[in-house]
């Protein structure tokens, strides 16, 4: 399994306001790039926090990149993955409707009733005690053949792939904004490191419009 996170942060760092509200920090030609990318996975993974403050679609936006996925034999729209330890995605979310297979990944925490209403909208996977093992549960995702993996946030979940020594490749576009704010998010949230911190070596740097996309592999730990 290869696992690429792809983000964009303001130039001081932050991937969303304090009231976590979507805000534009690339433009058209970048928008362009992570469809390509979405494209060339198996798999998109973003955590339930993303879900409910967005509500993503997480399809290939591009017509001819969905025929070109058909054409090679595989679905037209990679499959959507939810980090949700307890289950808390709406029925109605987007990512639920049937433009492609959905894998929610719950922890034995999730209440039964959540379970039932999910369970007719998504493929249930179910990983951990109080919270999702991500381990457990990427491993039960390739085991359904989703060896490409591109995750699209949030911080929390970044930190948790992280932590977990999950992540192989790093892509971050760096925008040209200020957003700033001690409670916004950044890339990667959750508890953060005090020792043994992942480190990363660069791979490629790209001007794109007036940001700039960095391209990470992750040092083995």
């Amino acid at each position: 399994m290869h696992v690429v996170v792809n983000a964009a942060a303001s130039a001081d760092g932050k991937l969303s306001s304090r009231r976590r509200e979507q805000i534009a920090i690339s433009g058209e030609a970048d928008f362009e790039r992570v469809d390509r990318l979405r494209a060339a996975s198996d798999a998109v993974v973003v955590g339930v926090g993303t879900v409910l403050a967005d509500d993503p679609h997480l399809t290939v936006k591009d017509e001819a990149l969905r025929s070109q996925r058909c054409e090679d034999g595989r679905p037209a729209n990679p499959a959507r993955v939810v980090v949700d330890s307890s289950g808390r995605t709406p029925t109605d979310a987007a990512i639920l409707d049937d433009a492609a297979t959905t894998y929610l990944c719950l922890s034995e925490e999730a209440p039964v009733d959540r379970r039932m209403a999910l369970a007719d909208h998504a493929e249930l996977v179910t990983a951990g005690d109080e919270r999702v093992d991500l381990l457990r549960a990427f491993a039960t995702l390739q085991e359904q053949g989703l060896e490409r993996i591109m995750v699209e946030g949030g911080g929390e979940l970044i930190f948790s792939l992280f932590e977990a020594g999950l992540v192989d490749e790093l892509r971050l576009f760096v925008g040209s904004k200020i957003i700033g704010g001690r409670d916004a998010p950044t890339l990667a949230d959750g508890e953060g490191f005090v020792a043994d911190f992942p480190t990363l070596e660069l791979a490629d740097v790209d001007r794109i419009d007036d940001g700039v996309l960095l391209t990470w592999r992750v040092d083995e730990r």
